[in-house]
């Protein structure tokens, strides 16, 4: 590990709930992962037999942060990475798929979930050229997000800031969107924002799955439209072909055609 750091946070102390299904947890399991619990595998086995169109959903939805991520280092020149709502570690991670490329690339990470925080270490093989590093912070504080950011990055010079299925968890649309826009406003033009949601208005199906894990007991998820999701994009440049499915964003030329799911998402740049 090099240049790495862990900066803890109101989460730092918590102890993980193994009685409660959590989604990070269902998230790793759903992508294959062994990040979990029983009680995840169970949640996330309920909501297969209603939907089991979510293990596409969980990898398309990888598959497009890793597209927005080869182009914003191999095209735009992107080499500083903000990533909020990381979630737990898995394969092709930010920092993996940057550092491919250019391993000058430095990427923090922010997550409050005490799970992640245990693994937190997996997310700080860094090459030497480059750097990583954790700050154990909540999405709802983002002047304390950019304040530790700070420690590792220059936020005077473009940085992408990824925001992949985390917006869902904030319960309100207007405080999303305020969100969004503090961290956005504090990075310099020529900076990047990608963003993926699971949305509303594509599969009734996956609609109905998600409102009955919501009611659940587990940390609720909120779809939103494609209108809704473009609309955290406001004053940025959205980069063809704007907010769309995901699996419609760029995709590989030699892989199948692409389907449209229930997950939207697009790449802006701040002019």
């Amino acid at each position: 590990m090099t240049d790495h750091a862990t900066t803890p946070g109101p989460a730092a102390h918590q102890k993980i709930d193994t009685s409660v299904p959590h989604s990070a947890r269902i998230w790793n399991y759903w992508l294959g992962g062994k990040d979990n619990y029983p009680v995840d595998e169970q949640a996330g086995d309920a909501y297969t037999a209603v939907f089991p169109g979510i293990v596409t959903i969980a990898r398309s939805s990888r598959a497009f942060l890793r597209r927005n991520i080869t182009y914003l280092v191999a095209e735009a020149g992107i080499r500083q990475f903000l990533d909020v709502g990381t979630g737990l570690p898995t394969a092709d991670n930010t920092h993996e798929v940057a550092q491919r490329i250019a391993p000058e690339t430095r990427i923090v990470y922010v997550d409050n979930d005490p799970m992640v925080l245990a693994h937190a270490r997996a997310l700080l093989y860094s090459t030497p050229e480059g750097a990583t590093a954790y700050v154990d912070s909540n999405v709802h504080t983002p002047d304390r997000i950019l304040e530790a950011a700070a420690d590792t990055l220059d936020l005077s010079r473009p940085t992408a800031l990824i925001l992949s299925n985390i917006l869902g968890h904030i319960g309100t649309y207007d405080e999303a969107r305020s969100i969004v826009t503090r961290l956005m406003g504090a990075l310099p033009s020529g900076s990047y924002l990608s963003i993926n949601d699971g949305s509303r208005g594509v599969d009734p199906v996956f609609e109905a799955a998600q409102d009955a894990y919501n009611e659940s007991g587990a940390v609720p998820y909120n779809l939103r439209t494609a209108d809704e999701i473009t609309s955290f994009f406001d004053g940025l440049e959205l980069l063809d072909p704007g907010v769309v499915s995901v699996p419609l964003w760029r995709p590989d030329p030699t892989a199948p055609a692409p389907q449209v799911i229930a997950e939207h998402g697009g790449l802006a740049r701040k002019p």
